[in-house]
């Protein structure tokens, strides 16, 4: 059954039997206060990226104004004297901003807009690449609201197929091996997911990547391209949020007792990414990551993003700063033109994620599960 929420938020009438929908208006109200924030500060997001608040006021909200009236020279001399110490004031309350969780700045690797895969960013060569290193990892996790307010995310709780499907990867893990064939350190036991959630333990660091946004944050709608629809450059952002302090203080205390001097910190999200057109026919696909690109049917939409269940990591130092940071792409969810027409967008539901269960890459050796390709991709890309 699909659903269709209209801007008030209410849902209509059933138009398709492919998944739940919503309207891009409606996105538009949820964000209509955080954009604001943004402008004035792009690197800067919400301190609780596995929660976004889009409701929530910003923090800072500036208005530029203009005089009416001309001051006299006497009367901006007197006013120096105060907006010199005001400017340093709020030059600070800028720089702080920055520096808090869920920023981009300082965390260790620069934003990075590529155009096609692979979608990593950070050293080229990492310490987990050298003779003997010992790299640590933690459970992964489902962040929700990482590209839309929470309640259009799949269902997550225990019974559902996502749950099914982060317990299988977390087993997983065990199995995996650095890009050096050095088998991962398991930090804490699998089943303690709350380690990695935001917690009273703090903030995880973030990943982010999708489709390059209007105000650089992963929930606003994508930007609009320039030139044909789905041909020329469409650039992705990738980029990693700080986190807490406390968190840095719990993950840093771990490592050292496990004798680890680095650490994967992985998650599963959906996120936008952009249709892809190329030949005469123009054949339309999806590039989700690493040797992995899906065709999608010729009556999908190039004007919506497809939503696209991914995995995002990075390899944490002592510190809490990123080292490497990528993305790969698992399933799409497309949506029809007629659809797209009326400023709907197919989201992903229970039966995607329930595919993942069976899905596999017969382009690769073996045809191993989509997702079991993924994830070795993606921990072997970060530990390089």
């Amino acid at each position: 059954m699909v659903h269709v929420r209209n801007p008030a938020g209410h849902s209509t009438a059933n138009l398709d039997s492919e998944g739940p929908m919503r309207s891009p208006a409606t996105h538009t109200l949820f964000r209509s206060a955080v954009v604001p924030c943004t402008a004035w500060l792009g690197a800067c997001r919400d301190a609780n990226p596995a929660q976004p608040d889009p409701m929530k006021t910003p923090t800072h909200v500036f208005r530029s104004t203009q005089s009416t009236t001309r001051r006299s020279a006497s009367l901006w001399t007197r006013h120096l004297a105060w907006i010199t110490p005001l400017t340093a004031v709020i030059a600070a309350t800028f720089a702080s901003a920055c520096a808090t969780t869920g920023a981009t700045f300082q965390s260790g690797v620069a934003d990075a807009f590529p155009d096609h895969p692979p979608y990593y960013a950070g050293a080229t060569t990492t310490p987990a690449a050298q003779p003997g290193a010992r790299v640590g990892v933690l459970p992964l996790y489902y962040q929700p609201g990482a590209a839309q307010p929470a309640l259009f995310d799949p269902r997550w709780g225990p019974g559902t197929p996502l749950h099914a499907l982060l317990s299988e990867m977390n087993a997983t893990l065990d199995s995996l091996t650095t890009s050096r064939g050095e088998s991962l350190t398991r930090l804490i036991d699998g089943a303690r997911v709350s380690a990695v959630a935001p917690t009273s333990l703090g903030v995880p660091p973030d990943v982010m990547f999708g489709c390059l946004t209007r105000t650089n944050l992963p929930d606003d709608e994508c930007e609009e391209r320039d030139g044909a629809l789905g041909r020329g450059r469409q650039q992705m952002r990738l980029a990693v949020g700080r986190p807490s302090k406390a968190w840095i203080a719990w993950a840093g205390s771990t490592m050292d007792a496990a004798g680890v001097s680095h650490v994967l910190v992985i998650s599963l999200e959906v996120a936008d990414y952009p249709v892809r057109q190329r030949g005469l026919a123009g054949a339309k696909s999806v590039e989700l990551g690493t040797n992995h690109t899906v065709s999608l049917p010729w009556l999908t939409s190039l004007d919506t993003p497809v939503q696209v269940v991914q995995l995002t990591g990075a390899l944490i130092d002592r510190n809490g700063r990123a080292v490497r940071i990528g993305a790969e792409g698992l399933v799409a969810r497309r949506t029809r033109l007629l659809l797209s027409a009326l400023g709907a967008q197919a989201l992903i539901g229970d039966t995607d994620i329930a595919s993942l269960h069976a899905q596999r890459r017969d382009d690769v050796a073996g045809a191993p599960l989509v997702w079991r390709e993924a994830l070795r991709e993606l921990v072997a890309q970060l530990t390089r």
